[in-house]
């Protein structure tokens, strides 16, 4: 095994630390508190991404380092496209069309690995919710039955911090949220991300803000131009999945998702 400095990660987590590991690959070394179960669920959905023909790191195996879980991944060379986008605003237009060309591509692999399927996801996470009323959970329970499924590729967190780019390359990483569902799913995850990060306090800057919101509508837009047709379905997942994102606590957006929730038709 390769020795490790605990003390000096190349990047710090909310529930991991990464480490070089050799010239090829990296650690991603959990704090303990995270369960066992997850880091072999994270393992298992990296070797189905990666499988399944997009472009993503591949897993090796899963090893112990003082009492902590770790996974030793594919290093992949380049930056994330969030920190090349604060350095360089007036890309705006060209890093929106990248990742959603990126988005796209991912979308037209099939998932015929044993994965969770994006609507039971999302139901158990609307099913759970006390903060909505029950006539409310009601109608998005019903909206999300009548939304066709699919098998495609779906990240469930695809934002610009999990785009990294070198050159003409580009690797997603992050796909512990990954599932089997209908892509226009996971484009309403991504837009209620990028809008929920200007209505919270993500980016306090009103400048930076007003990029953002650029970056969203040329993303769509162009996503749109390269799997056209489905804008109205697309709007139909919005609410749905602004609801479901409640379950995940964060208190500052709360009353934005709620709001968004509450448009169900």
């Amino acid at each position: 095994m390769n020795k490790i400095e605990l003390d000096k990660p190349i990047a710090r987590g909310r529930t991991a630390d990464v480490y070089d590991w050799d010239g090829g690959h990296i650690l991603k070394l959990f704090h303990t508190w995270f369960p066992h179960e997850d880091v072999e669920y994270e393992s298992k959905i990296a070797r189905a991404v990666h499988a399944s023909g997009v472009k993503s790191p591949a897993v090796r195996e899963l090893i112990q380092v003082e009492g902590r879980d770790g996974l030793i991944y594919e290093r992949v060379a380049g930056e994330s496209m969030l920190a090349m986008f604060r350095r360089r605003l007036w890309m705006v237009f060209r890093y929106a069309r990248i990742f959603a060309t990126r988005h796209a591509q991912m979308h037209e692999s099939i998932f015929e690995a044993n994965v969770p399927r994006l609507h039971g996801r999302l139901h158990d996470r609307i099913q759970r919710l006390n903060v909505l009323p029950a006539s409310l959970k009601n109608s998005l329970l019903d909206a999300l039955r009548s939304q066709p499924e699919a098998d495609r590729v779906c990240h469930g967190d695809f934002h610009p911090a999990n785009l990294l780019i070198d050159g003409n390359n580009a690797h997603v990483i992050d796909w512990i949220d990954a599932s089997r569902g209908n892509p226009l799913a996971d484009v309403a995850r991504t837009s209620i991300i990028l809008r929920g990060a200007i209505e919270g306090r993500q980016i306090p800057n009103t400048f930076l803000k007003l990029f953002v919101k650029s970056f969203h509508s040329i993303y769509l837009d162009h996503y749109f131009r390269l799997r056209p047709g489905g804008e109205e379905e697309y709007r139909r997942w919005l609410p749905i999945v602004a609801a479901a994102r409640l379950d995940e606590g964060i208190q500052e957006l709360e009353p934005w998702l709620m709001e968004q929730a509450g448009k169900i038709v």
